[in-house]
């Protein structure tokens, strides 16, 4: 007698992947992210020092090197996240995330709709969407996003041409969102504390990180201070 047929093998991705995504989304504190070259060189050193440093998210954004480039780094990006236990996020692009592997895709005000972008990676992914004003703030609430970026607090080189938003916006958010949010632009260790202060609880730098000459420490006392912030706010709260 022939020996009964086994059962198919699964290759889908384990059940419950996209929540296992969320919660490392909720952790996360520092938010960084990096092109495909930072200063020039092979971005390992300077992901291993912000995820080493603290960094719960690494965001690949890059719209100048080639495909092959883009391909070959963000199998590094890939590796590092998976290390670290962080998700792996593509900047604008969803078909591009999809083809990086990644675990989400960030879309601006003018890129892809949040709700396309969904509907391209699927109910898994992780949908993040920048915001700008306190409209902006709102509407996100009715899209398909697991979060928002505000601001930019200051203005910054990287995002030339987009004014900056300053604290009234980010002591907003801090009063009415309910989706995770960052408070992005111009933040590094010099006036953490004032976003800090505003309400924020999560943070995103770029330059902050990449153009320190010691890129883990600052990563370190980034996580550190908005660590720091989120305990005191859970012993007020036990305290009451």
């Amino acid at each position: 007698m022939s020996d009964p047929p086994r059962p198919p093998i699964q290759l889908d991705p384990p059940e419950g992947v996209g929540r296992l995504r969320r919660e490392r989304l909720l952790w996360a504190r520092l938010y960084f992210v990096c092109e495909a070259l930072p200063n020039g060189r092979e971005p390992e050193p300077m992901l291993q020092a912000a995820l080493g440093g603290g960094a719960g998210i690494v965001q690949l954004r890059d719209r100048e090197q080639p495909d092959a480039i883009i391909n070959r780094v963000a199998r590094t990006y890939r590796r590092l996240a998976d290390t670290y236990s962080a998700p792996f996020i593509v900047n604008d692009d969803p078909a591009l995330a999809q083809e990086l592997d990644a675990d989400g895709v960030h879309v601006g005000q003018e890129d892809v709709p949040a709700a396309q972008a969904r509907e391209l990676m699927g109910p898994e992914a992780l949908i993040g969407l920048s915001t700008h004003s306190a409209e902006q703030i709102e509407a996100a609430h009715a899209e398909p996003v697991d979060y928002i970026s505000v601001g930019p607090v200051w203005e910054t080189p990287t995002k030339q041409g987009r004014p900056a938003v300053g604290l009234d916006l980010v002591r907003h958010a801090a009063e009415v969102a309910t989706l995770p949010w960052f408070a992005i632009g111009g933040i590094d260790a010099e006036n953490v504390g004032d976003v800090i202060d505003a309400g924020a609880r999560r943070i995103v730098v770029v330059r902050a990180i990449r153009d320190s000459a010691d890129p883990r420490a600052v990563a370190d006392a980034l996580s550190g201070r908005v660590e720091a912030a989120v305990k005191a706010d859970l012993a007020a709260t036990a305290g009451a």
